[in-house]
């Protein structure tokens, strides 16, 4: 799906140079579209903060941090309505899990952060994650969002110096956005990696 969506947006570049954002309804309105998208995983969080700097500048990034916020909402909602027997049938199968699972529950922060900072775990599935381990909704936005913004940032300035929403989208694959994401892989592996053995000693 949000590949499919990503070929929409590319397509549709001539109807969104029309988009401006004059009054406060349009922000509310960009931020509820936003989340609706990202919460139901029709497009990807990367091209939105690409698209949004681009086309909208700094003043679309207030709907885009609140739209990424309610996004989280409607992922974790979602999540939680479909995933109701995960960590039953998981711990079924593996019950040794079940301590060292609880144990990271009672202390998600480092586990949230590095899981959103990392470039290879999608959104959508990061909030399922959370809603089927049935961590609080309140800390997946405390800890996750300044993990999102490491990413979000370097999409959302990319976009905002671009020519072009196809040239925005070609400079994500420049060596040095490559060096970035291959950083925050290894910071997200080592904090994920240090997490998982901090709970097993």
């Amino acid at each position: 799906m949000p590949g499919i969506g990503s070929l929409t947006l590319l397509s549709a570049t001539d109807t969104l140079s029309d988009f401006q954002i004059d009054h406060l309804a349009d922000h509310l309105v960009f931020a509820l579209v936003l989340a609706i998208l990202l919460g139901l995983a029709l497009l990807p969080t990367t091209l939105c903060a690409l698209a949004t700097g681009y086309y909208l500048g700094w003043l679309g990034f207030p709907g885009l941090f609140f739209g990424y916020l309610l996004a989280n909402v409607v992922g974790y909602t979602l999540g939680k309505a479909l995933n109701t027997d995960f960590l039953a049938l998981l711990y079924q199968r593996k019950p040794e899990l079940q301590q060292q699972m609880e144990n990271k529950i009672q202390s998600p922060l480092s586990l949230i952060f590095f899981i959103r900072i990392s470039p290879v775990i999608p959104f959508a599935i990061s909030n399922f994650l959370f809603a089927s381990l049935k961590i609080d909704l309140k800390k997946v936005l405390l800890y996750g969002i300044p993990g999102m913004l490491p990413r979000t940032l370097i999409a959302f300035g990319t976009g905002l110096l671009a020519s072009s929403l196809l040239d925005a989208k070609k400079a994500m694959n420049d060596p040095w956005q490559w060096a970035i994401l291959a950083f925050l892989f290894l910071l997200s592996f080592w904090g994920l990696y240090r997490n998982w053995k901090s709970s097993k000693s």
